[in-house]
């Protein structure tokens, strides 16, 4: 879903674009969308699926979209992506990392097309790449975290050990530990982005090993409703989970692509599309926490929401020293801050943390 080297699952935009006038143009934009998992009720999914919806109540008759759910990463991307850009869609959306060589494959078939390749990393003339910082949002869920939890114990059910996903682990545990200093965070490793029974098994596991609350990165809301019937603590994550855990959930950590979805085909409809290189988080208003559970206090919600204004305004880096891995070697120094450079290759897991990245 998210499997890049920068960050990670994904959305592919293509669309075709003539050498004409948008003026010159008959008929509507079509822009395709294609989805890894199933559209849910929330979810990686369910946030990109919002996305288009978005786009097309933005643009309206201008528009024209379709979705196509459930595709592998794979062949099977390819040939979607293919038939989309062969059948005129001029902008087409892949929202996983796994979708980014099949898009650059179909990109040099379809120079008149233009792809979007979320969470990719790999650009081209007719392929930009686009991301979220995705660890801004776990910091403050770790604040939360910290302050919710009896045990001091926290679980993290993670999909595929890439620098995306050891980004939010970390980012998790040092929120943690800024307010409660005594937290540790036990990792299961999937190796998948969507098995609900897997991700489900995975939380119990964890619960039952003194964990009292709950993060993960996968795609289904298993986690959560593990912790809804084990009466425990988690973080939702893409979407507001409370649907499925009421009374589990003490925040949710949202991603929203509508914005960026909609700027990207209104550049196209008016000529000005280029390739590029974005990755936004909380000051950009792609990354959101909120959506906070009915046991959560108000001063903790406050404290929450008071540090995501520091992280918009610039005031707080999650990735400023001093950091240490969790072998005890010094990774930031005191008074410094990681580069984009170095979040985007991470391969460390920060002190707290315990367990090995999975091989």
């Amino acid at each position: 879903m998210y499997k890049n080297l920068a960050a990670a699952l994904a959305a592919a935009c293509c669309f075709l674009l003539p050498s004409v006038s948008n003026a010159q143009q008959a008929g509507p934009l079509k822009i395709g969308f294609v989805h890894v998992g199933p559209i849910t009720d929330a979810g990686w999914v369910r946030q990109h699926e919002d996305g288009r919806l978005a786009v097309q109540a933005a643009l309206g008759t201008r528009v024209k979209t379709t979705a196509v759910e459930n595709v592998p990463e794979g062949p099977d991307a390819e040939r979607v992506i293919r038939d989309l850009a062969a059948t005129g869609h001029q902008l087409i959306f892949t929202p996983s990392f796994g979708y980014m060589e099949p898009t650059l494959k179909v990109a040099k078939d379809f120079p008149d097309v233009k792809f979007e390749s979320i969470t990719g990393y790999k650009t081209a003339t007719n392929v930009a790449v686009a991301n979220a910082r995705y660890y801004e949002g776990r910091y403050l869920a770790g604040i939360a975290a910290g302050r919710m939890t009896k045990s001091n114990v926290a679980g993290y059910v993670a999909g595929f050990p890439i620098p995306e996903v050891l980004q939010g682990i970390n980012a998790f545990t040092l929120g943690m530990r800024s307010v409660n200093p005594k937290a540790q965070v036990k990792v299961v490793w999937l190796n998948a982005w969507f098995d609900p029974p897997k991700e489900r098994d995975a939380a119990m596991a964890l619960f039952n090993q003194d964990v009292d609350v709950i993060a993960f990165h996968t795609a289904s809301t298993a986690v959560m409703a593990a912790a809804q019937e084990r009466g425990k603590l988690a973080v939702a994550y893409h979407s507001d989970m409370r649907k499925a855990a009421p009374d589990a959930q003490i925040v949710a950590v949202t991603h929203q692509w509508g914005d960026y979805y909609t700027r990207r085909a209104r550049a196209v409809l008016d000529g000005k599309w280029t390739s590029g290189n974005v990755w936004g988080g909380v000051k950009e208003g792609m990354i959101r926490v909120g959506h906070f559970g009915p046991k959560v206090p108000k001063a903790v919600q406050e404290e929450v929401l008071a540090r995501q204004k520091d992280i918009a305004a610039g005031k707080l880096r999650p990735f400023a020293g001093p950091i240490a891995d969790n072998e005890g070697k010094a990774v930031v120094s005191a008074g410094q801050g990681m580069t984009d450079e170095q979040i985007l290759s991470m391969n460390f897991l920060v002190s707290g943390v315990q367990g090995k990245i999975a091989q």
